[in-house]
């Protein structure tokens, strides 16, 4: 997850996936799977942040996908 300074208002994200997660089909569901765990994370009001899906965000847990945004975002926070 890369985070940068945005214009102010609601922060913006951009997820990607490339063909090393998959086909199309499977790319596309890991970006829906970071996107709503996105939703679910504290992510800070005029920030812009980009996301890059690995292969392992279609194979876990729904709840460690989350913690694994939740972690990246601390991290962000604090640097």
């Amino acid at each position: 997850m890369f985070e940068a300074a945005g214009e102010p208002g609601p922060p913006r994200v951009a997820v990607t996936a490339g063909r090393r997660v998959g086909g199309a089909v499977v790319r596309n569901r890991a970006k829906r799977r970071l996107r709503e765990a996105i939703a679910r994370s504290p992510i800070r009001s005029g920030r812009a942040y980009v996301v890059a899906a690995s292969p392992a965000v279609v194979g876990v847990p729904f709840e460690e996908l989350t913690a694994w945004v939740v972690a990246a975002v601390d991290v962000e926070d604090e640097e």
